[in-house]
């Protein structure tokens, strides 16, 4: 390949091209350069990031060039899902399944024995490194377990969350002025050091690859965002980028979603906190301006990684991994957090990029983000651990088949919220009410029209039902959900 001609312009037009020629190098690849026997490893964690925020794979609203360009230059798993929650910090068990390769259930109570299962060597990173990998992280890590062992060199280990103030709290209200500006230092939060937390990450992957370049070893790097978590910090000219007046208010919204407090998703959850009661347009408008300006910075650094990877000359011979650890509301069905089981708060993008990747491709069958784990061990010569529940994603990405390895995706929320999805269709179950709700996802994408009443839907949700059961059991699920629905006679 061509090398990239070193600019002295302005830094986006460097990136631009640096990104260009890394889809480039892969469309290269592809036309029959072999592979590495231990291909490098790139995996770019995202926090809070809902499956429908990149332009190029269907939002007109929001801007991400660089993420454009890497799903033109991989595949896109279009229904990558997290299994749920047994806590309201969601991102807690979407780590910790990543990292271990269990099903959620099974980890409530491995959670607490982490660090033994370092010791073992069954966490990710330690099997890689095991496998000759020069294992690196940085970011966001919340997994019960100290990242400076998990991994060979690590960075900034940050927490789950960046600090956060009352300002940021309730607002927009319409009976008082809005003190919170993004882009404020004085709030700390992703500010909080001096250096926004996003750009401290690329600039710890641009030093580490600048350091790989000349290393024979095959590396994993694992790059843990904070963002878009809130608080929604970037730099005023991100924000700029999106005039209030241009935010469209999500169709799905809502002002008040009638089963809040039995489901755990009311004033007192602090992701609903963040906007006040009852929601409104303007107040939707506002927090999704700043969601959007921060997937947009974070975009921007995403940029600069594939720019440091392009420079180091190891493009062809990495695999790269862009997913992100559950979706967010932000005001769609009148929700704000991602304590539910819609699809805004369960989806995630999951684009993969690497040397026999089909580019610009797009595969529907539904998958869990955390396959890509065993799908990194397949990569790097490993048999799958018997300890695994996650399947490798390779057998779909290569198109040995067009088949999920799993017949339907389960969704969970503690004890009070339950779904199943199936042959296009999705069953929530509330058991505390009880109440079930029933949606056509491929003729009501949105998830608006319930249609869990209708009669002639009741033996499609008996069946779904009995596959949720069926669920339950692989997954270790101990909710008795009979009782809430006896027979499944539902209103």
């Amino acid at each position: 390949m061509t090398p990239l001609v070193r600019l002295r312009s302005a830094r986006p037009l460097r990136l631009a091209l640096a990104t260009s020629a890394l889809v480039l190098a892969h469309f290269h690849a592809q036309a029959g350069e072999p592979p590495a026997p231990r291909p490098n490893l790139l995996f770019i964690f995202s926090d809070d990031q809902c499956f429908n925020t990149i332009r190029a794979l269907g939002n007109p609203e929001v801007q991400t060039p660089h993420l454009d360009r890497l799903a033109a230059a991989g595949t896109t798993l279009t229904h990558a899902y997290n299994m749920g929650s047994w806590s309201g910090a969601v991102c807690v068990p979407s780590r910790t399944m990543l990292n271990t390769g269990r099903f959620l259930w099974p980890i409530q109570t491995l959670e607490r024995q982490l660090e033994e299962e370092r010791q073992a060597g069954r966490l990710w990173a330690p099997a890689l490194r095991r496998a000759g990998y020069t294992t690196y992280f940085t970011g966001k890590w919340h997994v019960n377990v100290d990242a400076r062992k998990v991994f060979a060199v690590t960075r900034h280990v940050r927490a789950g969350m960046p600090k956060d103030t009352p300002e940021g709290y309730n607002r927009p209200h319409p009976e008082r002025p809005d003190t919170w500006k993004p882009w404020d230092p004085k709030f700390g939060g992703f500010w909080e050091g001096g250096q926004h937390w996003s750009e401290a990450v690329a600039d710890d992957a641009a030093d580490y690859l600048a350091m790989a370049a000349d290393r024979p070893e095959p590396f994993f790097m694992y790059l843990a965002f904070n963002a878009p978590h809130d608080p929604r910090q970037s730099p005023k000219d991100y924000v700029d980028k999106y005039p209030l007046d241009a935010i469209q208010v999500p169709a799905n919204f809502l002002p008040l979603y009638p089963y809040k407090d039995d489901i755990g998703c009311g004033e007192q959850l602090r992701d609903e906190r963040l906007a006040p009661f009852p929601r409104t347009p303007h107040a939707v408008q506002v927090h999704r301006q700043e969601y959007y300006a921060l997937i947009t910075h974070l975009d921007t650094q995403i940029g600069r990684i594939l720019a440091a990877l392009e420079r180091s000359g190891k493009a062809r011979t990495t695999y790269i991994f862009f997913t992100s650890d559950h979706g967010l509301a932000v005001g769609q069905h009148g929700l704000f957090g991602k304590q539910n089981l819609y699809d805004h708060s369960v989806r995630v993008p999951l684009i993969v990029v690497g040397p026999d990747i089909p580019a610009g491709r797009r595969i529907a069958a539904p998958v869990y983000l955390q396959d890509i784990m065993p799908t990194t061990l397949e990569l790097a010569g490993l048999p799958k651990p018997d300890h695994v529940q996650f399947h490798s994603l390779l057998p779909l990405l290569r198109g040995q088949t067009d088949r999920s390895p799993y017949d339907a995706i389960y969704g969970a929320y503690l004890g009070l919220q339950r779904a199943v999805t199936s042959e296009g269709y999705k069953l929530i179950l509330y058991p505390k009410i009880p109440k079930a709700r029933l949606y056509d996802l491929q003729t009501d994408p949105l998830e608006r029209v319930d249609l869990a009443a209708r009669p002639e839907h009741r033996p499609r949700m008996q069946r779904l039902f009995a596959q949720l059961l069926a669920l339950q059991r692989q997954t270790g699920d101990p909710l008795e959900l009979k009782a809430a629905f006896p027979d499944f006679h539902l209103q």
